[in-house]
């Protein structure tokens, strides 16, 4: 596989509404990233991934764009949008739009003109369906976001898909002239010079709704490539796409270089572990350990040379890693120590998601007006309905709700955490006071550093980018594998877990320590208790 610049950075996502607010109406903007663009330089990042920005009416944080070639008054001006990627170029710093083409809002100018009839250019722009014989909706999909997938326009007699939100309505792939709008659209922001896009909901584009096909449909890759020759190929892009149904054989179809799809995919195998077999992410279930590292694992080895990997704990969809799987309490540090070093010495492209170098929490509500996200207030009004307690459906929320991931960014300790002037749009974790970047930068053995000292070792030893993996067979709390590379050997041994835990590994001797979450070198790996969440990379011969 041909060096690609992706490969060798560290990806971080910013949720601009959460970020950094310059002009105190409590979002966000551009201005805020740009004011930051220095931190994140510092940190030592190659890229960030900008979620949505374009004009949108809200429903779904931007997710539902109603003009792709303008920007969202609360964020700012295209000029803005301009000025960051030009700023962030001259920090070496690349901007990854996040691509939302699955759907648009029910506001975009093609939807409103769909809606005026049968006959309008743009109706075959979205899926529509006649009523069922019965006189219900066409099937039984369901949105993302609880009930249908099918909305009723009285106006036609006919009824809209929408996978998500009901103001979100699905676009038709199938259509070719659609498909050139999105490209010329790509080829607008690639003009701009951005680095690349984040695709979202890609592998649904396919979908066949009348068959109830709606991951991987078999138009799909079909699709991808023709994007591919239409847009991106050839330009030295990053381009990743959300992909909840990938498995490493997949994959491979999206990322594989001689394909011409994609760079790489994110896949979600390791995140829905924590939840009851067949059931959603809000029926709860503790996290199999031994699963966690074989799904890990996995991707690191099926891929091989026919595929690149992504490698994160967190998005803006995904609750906080430190709240979820570690110790939020009296390991905080420690814990988001362990998971830092765990994930950043895997083969493949990182992701830092915004306050993940700081180690901030989860923001637990106890009523459902503090939440703000539709999909988990549409989660309480359906699971009432259905009989859960009100207690119930509040932990499972608390556990895994969007909202988490989304509360404002934690800068110092003043009002707001340094996030606003203003009233913040979504109520600021209560701990800023003792977890925010003024602290962490305060404090040489912070959390920020030690991520600050992955992304050097990465960009210093190319046996972080290309070496070959193997998992070492431990108790189920001991995450331990292999690094090798051009004669050289890399150990990461992590304690998952609160309690100390024996460490015995005779076939390794230590040549230096690269990095510890606790203090002190590392001299024997035989005979040894590690500390609870105790993480280390070393370098190593093997006998």
């Amino acid at each position: 596989m041909a060096t690609q610049w992706w490969q060798e950075v560290v990806v971080y996502q910013v949720y601009p509404r959460s970020f950094y607010d310059t002009d105190g109406d409590g979002i966000g903007d551009l201005q805020g990233i740009i004011a930051k663009l220095d931190y994140l330089a510092e940190l030592g990042i190659g890229a960030i991934w900008l979620s949505p920005v374009y004009q949108s009416p809200n429903d779904d944080n931007g997710y539902d764009i109603s003009d792709y070639q303008n920007i969202m008054a609360e964020f700012g001006t295209m000029a803005d949008m301009d000025q960051l990627i030009q700023e962030a170029k001259r920090r070496n710093i690349e901007i990854v739009m996040d691509l939302v083409v699955n759907h648009t809002s029910d506001e975009h100018p093609w939807f409103v003109d769909a809606k005026k009839g049968k006959e309008s250019p743009y109706r075959d722009y979205y899926v529509w369906s006649d009523l069922a014989p019965d006189g219900g909706v066409p099937n039984g999909l369901v949105s993302n976001f609880s009930g249908s997938a099918w909305t009723l326009d009285e106006a036609s007699g006919q009824y809209y898909l929408h996978l998500f939100s009901k103001k979100q309505p699905d676009l038709n792939w199938t259509n070719p002239q659609l498909r050139q709008e999105v490209y010329d659209m790509m080829n607008y922001w690639i003009d701009k010079g951005i680095g690349g896009f984040r695709m979202d909901v890609i592998d649904l584009i396919g979908k066949i709704p009348e068959k109830e096909i709606i991951g991987n449909g078999p138009k799909l890759h079909d699709y991808l490539q023709e994007m591919n020759r239409a847009t991106f190929g050839g330009k030295d892009l990053l381009t990743v796409g959300e992909t909840w149904g990938a498995t490493p054989e997949n994959a491979k179809l999206y990322s594989d270089p001689k394909r011409h799809e994609l760079s790489m995919v994110f896949q979600f195998e390791h995140v829905m572990l924590d939840q009851e077999p067949g059931k959603t992410k809000w029926d709860l279930a503790p996290l199999p350990l031994n699963e966690l590292k074989e799904a890990l694992a996995r991707w690191q080895t099926e891929l091989g040379t026919e595929g690149w990997n992504s490698l994160f704990w967190e998005n803006h969809d995904l609750p906080r890693v430190i709240s979820r799987w570690g110790n939020d309490q009296e390991y905080r540090e420690a814990s988001g120590k362990f998971f830092a070093i765990i994930l950043h010495l895997m083969k493949g492209t990182p992701y830092i998601y915004q306050g993940e170098e700081i180690g901030m929490t989860n923001a637990p509500v106890t009523d459902i007006s503090q939440v703000a996200d539709i999909e988990s207030i549409n989660l309480y009004h359906e699971r009432l309905a259905q009989g859960y307690s009100k207690e119930a459906i509040l932990e499972s929320i608390n556990r895994k709700g969007r909202d988490n991931a989304r509360t404002p960014m934690q800068w110092d300790d003043s009002e707001n955490a340094g996030f606003t002037t203003g009233t913040p749009w979504l109520a600021v974790n209560p701990n800023y006071r003792e977890i925010n970047v003024a602290q962490a930068l305060a404090d040489e053995n912070s959390l920020f550093y030690t991520y600050q000292k992955l992304i050097q070792l990465r960009k210093d030893h190319p046996l972080v980018v290309w070496g070959d993996f193997e998992l070492l067979d431990t108790a189920p709390e001991l995450f331990a594998y292999v690094r090798r590379y051009e004669g050289q050997t890399w150990l990461v041994v992590g304690n998952f877990s609160n309690e100390n835990l024996a460490l015995d590994l005779p076939g390794y001797q230590v040549v230096e320590t690269l990095i510890h979450n606790y203090p002190g070198e590392i001299g024997e790996l035989t005979n040894r208790q590690l500390a609870p969440w105790e993480a280390m990379v070393v370098a190593v011969t093997e006998s």
